[in-house]
C-alpha cells in the first residue's frame, strides 16, 4: 500500500513539476520578446500593422512613429490601474492619422484625485499635427465578470468597448506612449516598462522534483521503521523462557500454584540474573 501511495504522489508531483517548467518557458519567452522589441527602433505603423489587421505576437512592444491629431473630443480614462501604490486611471485618447484611420494612444498614468476618486486635472494632448511614437500592445480581453464604467471610463483597455464610446478605431492594436513632438507642457506619468522577474516557476519546479524524492525517501524510513520493530518483538519474545512452576505445601502435598505460574510466566528474562547464576554455577 506505502509503495503504491508514494508513486501516485511522485506522479502529482511530476505533473505539478512539469506545468512549472511550461510556465517558466512561457515566462523566458515574454522576457525574451520585450528584450528584442522594447528598445528597437522606431518605423512606420504602416509597416508593422496593415489597416484592420491584427497584431502579430512577435511584434509586441514595438515602437512606432506615427503623423497626424488627437481627437482630444474623445479622450476617455481606463479605471483601476496599478501605478504609484494606488488605483490610478490611464489616459486613452484617439489619434487620427493622415492616411485616415484612427489609432488609439494610451498616454500615460494619473493618481486618483484628492477629494474624489477622478484625477484632479486631466493633461489635455497637444493639437493640431503632431507626432507621436509609440510601443505597439495587443487589446486587452473584456471583463469576464461584466462590469462596466460611468460614462467618460472603460474598465479595460478592450478595443471594442472603448469603440463603443470614441467611434471606429484600428481593433488590432493600440499605442502605448513614447514621445509626442510638439512636447506638451504637461503630460501624464509614463506607463512603467514590463517587469524582467523571472518569476518563481523553476523554483517552484525544482521543488515538487525534491517533494517526490522525498516522498520515497519517507516510504524508505517507514518500511525500515516497521521492520525494526518486528524484530524487535520477536527477540521480546524468544527471551521468555519456561520456568518451573511454583508449588505450594498443603496438607503436606505440593502442589502448582495457579496465581504464581501465571506471573512467572509473564515475567520476562533477565539477562543480568541469568549471567550472575552462571558464575556463580561456576565457583
Amino acid at each position: 500500500m506505502y509503495v503504491g501511495v508514494a508513486i501516485l504522489f511522485a506522479i502529482a508531483c511530476g505533473f505539478l513539476s512539469h506545468w512549472q517548467f511550461s510556465r517558466n518557458a512561457e515566462r523566458s519567452e515574454q522576457l525574451q520578446l520585450v528584450a528584442d522589441n522594447y528598445d528597437a527602433p522606431a518605423v512606420a505603423l504602416g509597416d508593422l500593422l496593415a489597416p484592420g489587421a491584427e497584431l502579430t505576437p512577435a511584434d509586441e512592444w514595438r515602437p512606432v512613429r506615427m503623423q497626424g491629431q488627437y481627437l482630444a473630443d474623445e479622450q476617455l480614462l481606463v479605471r483601476n490601474r496599478a501605478h504609484g501604490g494606488s488605483a490610478a486611471f490611464e489616459q486613452l485618447v484617439p489619434f487620427r492619422l493622415d492616411d485616415g484611420r484612427t489609432f488609439l494612444v494610451d498616454r500615460g498614468w494619473l493618481p486618483p484625485g484628492n477629494r474624489q476618486s477622478e484625477p484632479d486635472e486631466i493633461p489635455a494632448p497637444p493639437s493640431g499635427a503632431v507626432t507621436v511614437e509609440v510601443r505597439l500592445r495587443p487589446g486587452e480581453a473584456a471583463p469576464t465578470s461584466g462590469r462596466s464604467a460611468e460614462a467618460g471610463q472603460v474598465p479595460t483597455i478592450n478595443l471594442g468597448l472603448v469603440a463603443e464610446q470614441t467611434g471606429p478605431i484600428e481593433q488590432g492594436a493600440y499605442g502605448l506612449l513614447m514621445s509626442e513632438d510638439p512636447a506638451p507642457a504637461t503630460a501624464p506619468t509614463p506607463v512603467d516598462p514590463p517587469s524582467d522577474d523571472p518569476g518563481p516557476y523553476l523554483s517552484y519546479a525544482v521543488q515538487w522534483i525534491l517533494f517526490a524524492v522525498m516522498g520515497f525517501g519517507f516510504l524508505t524510513y517507514v518500511i525500515v521503521s516497521e521492520r525494526r520493530l518486528r524484530r524487535e518483538e520477536d527477540d521480546e519474545d524468544d527471551d521468555e523462557l519456561p520456568v518451573p512452576a511454583p508449588e505450594v505445601s498443603v496438607e503436606g502435598r505440593r502442589r502448582v500454584d495457579p496465581v504464581a505460574l501465571h506471573r512467572a510466566r509473564k515475567r520476562p528474562r533477565d539477562r543480568d540474573a541469568d549471567d550472575e547464576d552462571a558464575l556463580l554455577d561456576a565457583r
